[in-house]
């Protein structure tokens, strides 16, 4: 951190602004000057994003809530996980991926990479370090962002906190009186500690189905909560991957497409709504453009299903004492939950500007790629949208 501050001494040492009292390596409730954009979140889209920054020559400062990059990987994701896309699509700008790596990357491979890119640009974080506003400050022209540790004045503020900071633990009736585990997927590692166990997963997205194959594999006795429609595509189709294929047709019309993948999958993994997995009016990529909702790409869940080693339920209408109760009104007995409810922005919650994102969901109000840049020097890095419609497009052209 010293170096950083000493560094940015010496760039400012002509700035107009350099009067601003600078910070110390305590910082504490001090004033820092940063001649390039402050970038709230050390995720790949803040790395990719100070990467890209620094090879046109402008510094810039990353500030993450946690004491390592990519947080939400490595302190909030289970063990089995995979890049759900090929290295290819996944890999940030300006540096590759190893030719060694597999197709879809482990989890604690795709870590290593992240943490080598940061030492090839010699990124360096100022950790444990939570934004408690981020305010346009009219008379000076700059961005006021303060934590708990200090305040950092820049003309530009990049929000790269993505679409997942927080977890969304959803209101149950009777969660306080069921008596067994009840753990959201961000705290969920392995299905092993559930052996021999009755477990119900609520949600069937990626993660739910995830985490149901794994519980499986695991020997213990999973169900799946299914409250609504889903596209399950196949990961791979025709000898190549499904996200590879999409975009080889993105220059096809939609729906077009959306049709084409919607064949395909019924041929490969036959009738989903049979197994109680109905599919949306609207097409996968038409739905994933619209509401950011997306598709689920199968990595051996489906099969389990049709032997009948996962069971599918409907959605919950309350909990009682270590046991459920559906909305079909049957009941059964379960030793713990999974909640695989997904994630929320916490942009609202700090950013005090209402312009470019929702107060509501913290989710850009104009769809991708049209929602990256606001009017006062700042802008989004990352885009719900762009995970299934050609990442990483904006570190790339937004630089």
């Amino acid at each position: 951190m010293d170096d950083y501050l000493r560094e940015i001494q010496g760039k400012t040492a002509h700035d107009p602004y350099r009067n601003i009292n600078f910070g110390s390596s305590s910082l504490s409730k001090r004033c820092v000057w940063v001649p390039g954009p402050v970038i709230v979140g050390a995720g790949p889209s803040g790395l990719a994003a100070a990467a890209c920054l620094k090879e046109k020559g402008v510094p810039s400062l990353i500030i993450e809530r946690s004491n390592c990059i990519a947080s939400l990987w490595q302190l909030k994701t289970y063990d089995r996980l995979k890049l759900h896309l090929p290295k290819e699509f996944c890999e940030l700008p300006l540096m590759s991926f190893p030719q060694d790596f597999p197709t879809y990357p482990s989890k604690q491979q795709f870590i290593q990479y992240l943490e080598a890119y940061a030492r090839r640009f010699e990124i360096r974080p100022v950790f444990n370090q939570s934004v408690v506003s981020a305010e346009y400050e009219k008379n000076l022209g700059l961005w006021r962002v303060r934590t708990g540790e200090g305040e950092y004045l820049s003309r530009w503020l990049i929000v790269a906190t993505g679409e997942n900071a927080e977890a969304v633990v959803p209101s149950i009736e009777g969660m306080e009186e069921f008596g067994g585990d009840v753990v959201h997927t961000s705290r969920y590692r392995s299905g092993g500690v559930y052996k021999g166990k009755k477990v119900l997963v609520v949600g069937c997205g990626n993660s739910g189905m995830e985490g149901v194959l794994d519980l499986c594999n695991h020997n213990a006795a999973p169900s799946l909560v299914v409250r609504d429609t889903v596209h399950i595509l196949p990961r791979e189709m025709l000898g190549t991957s499904t996200f590879g294929l999409s975009m080889l047709l993105k220059w096809l019309p939609m729906r077009l497409v959306d049709r084409f993948l919607l064949v395909v999958s019924r041929l490969l993994l036959g009738d989903t709504g049979r197994l109680g997995l109905g599919r949306p009016h609207l097409g996968p990529l038409e739905l994933k453009n619209l509401s950011g909702k997306t598709p689920v790409l199968d990595v051996g869940t489906l099969d389990k299903i049709k032997t009948g080693d996962i069971k599918v339920r409907p959605g919950i209408q309350r909990l009682r004492q270590q046991s459920v109760e559906f909305v079909d009104g049957t009941r059964e007995n379960f030793d713990a939950i999974i909640l695989a409810t997904g994630y929320k922005s916490n942009v609202p919650c700090w950013l005090k500007e209402s312009e470019m994102f929702s107060e509501k969901d913290g989710l850009p109000k104009k769809a991708f790629p049209n929602g990256w840049k606001g009017n006062v020097g700042y802008m989004r890095w990352g885009s719900p949208n762009a995970a299934f419609l050609g990442h990483p497009w904006m570190p790339k052209h937004c630089s």
